[in-house]
């Protein structure tokens, strides 16, 4: 293909985004970025992301693909998206890719962070739109043993939404864990996986908020790993508290900042 392969690495707010990927009559990430990137090439320019997010889910590691004819050097080009990208979308980082590179499909794993506030602060106008802001306590102990139950490689069916057409809906999960907040404000639960299906991860934080609060059994977890169906899950948590955090690769410069 011509041109010069580039990587970069968004940060956004998914408030005022209908998520990640291009539509013709609503406001996207793909389409304020690719829009940028015209103005700058001259041409349409076509980008591919790590994570195709939902809408309202936000972003601290967001990582694209495109390619360039114009052959910019880096913190040209970080500077010109930096001046032209809007409020709620910021590139953290630009460097040169390997050749063929693309952002999904290079990707061995990916990171998601999402944040439950507990205390009644929560509710706070500085916190709410950034996190659930549920303002009740949950038991740290058994969402320690929810998320260690998702370790390793399962089947998420019954923790995705309906109508996905997957060849299986296998995930290795690497990372699985839940963080206390300081002053008692809540948790943060991390996960890393090799590939995540549709509002997987907030299927998976609101069956686990449910064990917490003691409104089922820590075993439901292993059970709906065993189940075809997401008819016994808990609703999915709010989009809002949801961050893709990072995308891992096998060979990827550090590019500038």
């Amino acid at each position: 293909m011509p041109g010069v392969p580039f990587y970069a690495v968004l940060h956004y707010t998914g408030h005022h985004f209908a998520g990640w990927q291009r539509q013709a009559s609503h406001r996207t990430v793909q389409g304020e970025l690719e829009s940028v990137l015209q103005r700058l090439a001259g041409q349409r320019v076509v980008t591919h992301a790590a994570g195709r997010t939902d809408a309202g889910v936000h972003s601290l590691g967001q990582v694209v693909s495109f390619r360039l004819v114009r052959e910019w050097e880096p913190r040209e080009l970080l500077r010109a998206l930096r001046a032209l990208t809007p409020n709620d979308l910021w590139v953290a980082r630009i460097g040169l890719a390997p050749e063929g590179f693309h952002a999904r499909r290079d990707a061995i794993s990916r990171r998601y962070r999402y944040v439950v506030g507990c205390d009644p602060g929560a509710s706070s106008p500085f916190r709410h739109p950034f996190e659930w802001a549920l303002g009740v306590p949950l038991d740290h102990r058994a969402l320690d043993r929810g998320a260690a139950t998702f370790l390793g490689e399962h089947d998420f069916r019954a923790y995705s939404a309906v109508g996905q057409r997957k060849p299986h809906y296998r995930c290795k999960v690497s990372v699985s864990e839940w963080q206390a907040r300081p002053n008692n404000e809540g948790f943060i639960f991390t996960i890393e996986a090799d590939r995540f299906l549709h509002r997987m991860v907030r299927f998976v934080v609101g069956t686990m908020v449910d064990v917490g609060r003691g409104r089922r059994p820590v075993e439901d977890v292993a059970r709906l790993l065993r189940s075809s169906s997401n008819r016994e899950a808990s609703p999915p948590a709010p989009a809002h508290g949801l961050y893709l955090t990072g995308a891992r690769y096998p060979h990827l410069n550090q590019g500038c900042d």
